[in-house]
């Protein structure tokens, strides 16, 4: 893992290399860190610069003291801004609450950006006030809740189901707990109009945490947004099936 200092604190990161072109940046979701694109940035997938960060308070990153909400959410804009930056990072891939801190960049600050990859996320991020509730007192439950049927996964093998598990057990209570109520508070829906980059909108067919209609409303309300749906999946399409997800995305990267 590589590190940037910025805004008092360290972030990490995980860059590779493999070709020529426009490094691509991936942000991730909830809970979890920058191991869930290993099927993006590493040699099973594409050929070119990529690069993974853990936002603050996940992997070897430093945490913030921020409160949940609009705080959090700029300050793990400000990880993406200063990893994008250290490494020439121009296009940016994000899930979930990643997709979120990428409208963020786009929308609140001044890095110039080739195009975006809003997967398994959406305008606005409510999180139902049951599972609210199971992240603040029984976190164990949460996350076997969140690991049900069709909620990150359709019908992942075990070892990438457990996987996923143990990685928001590791990031632990607080800052997942954080992360769902920073989506929570997240809309931008009356903005889109001003994110003018290319845009790819893409998530699994049976996500249930941000369905398929999300996306299509960001294909609608975008400037200029396509819309794609991973076919056997759901929220975390990329590990679950990547294959599919990266014939999805590669073309839109290959443009940028």
């Amino acid at each position: 893992m590589e590190q940037v200092d910025h805004d008092g604190r360290t972030t990490a990161y995980r860059q590779t290399s493999f070709g020529g072109g426009v490094p691509t940046l991936y942000v991730h979701g909830s809970g979890a860190g920058h191991s869930v694109w290993v099927h993006q940035y590493g040699q099973r997938g594409f050929d070119g610069p990529s690069v993974a960060l853990d936002l603050s308070g996940h992997g070897e990153s430093d945490d913030v003291d921020t409160a949940a909400g609009p705080e959090t959410m700029a300050a793990y804009a400000a990880d993406v801004v200063a990893v994008a930056r250290e490494t020439g990072a121009r296009v940016l891939v994000g899930n979930s609450l990643g997709g979120a801190v990428a409208l963020t960049v786009a929308l609140d600050t001044d890095l110039e950006l080739d195009g975006l990859v809003l997967t398994g996320t959406g305008a606005k991020l409510g999180v139902h006030e049951e599972l609210q509730t199971m992240l603040a007192e029984e976190f164990d439950a949460a996350v076997e809740t969140l690991h049900g049927p069709d909620m990150l996964f359709h019908d992942a093998d075990d070892e990438t189901r457990s996987a996923s598990m143990a990685s928001m057990e590791t990031t632990g209570r607080a800052v997942t707990e954080r992360d769902f109520l920073t989506c929570d508070a997240f809309d931008v829906r009356d903005r889109l109009d001003e994110v003018t980059v290319p845009t790819l909108a893409l998530t699994g067919e049976h996500d249930r945490l941000t369905p398929v209609s999300f996306h299509e409303y960001l294909a609608e309300e975008l400037p200029d947004c396509t819309l794609e749906t991973v076919e056997d999946a759901a929220h975390l399409s990329m590990l679950e099936r990547p294959d599919a997800w990266n014939d999805a995305v590669g073309p839109f990267l290959g443009e940028r």
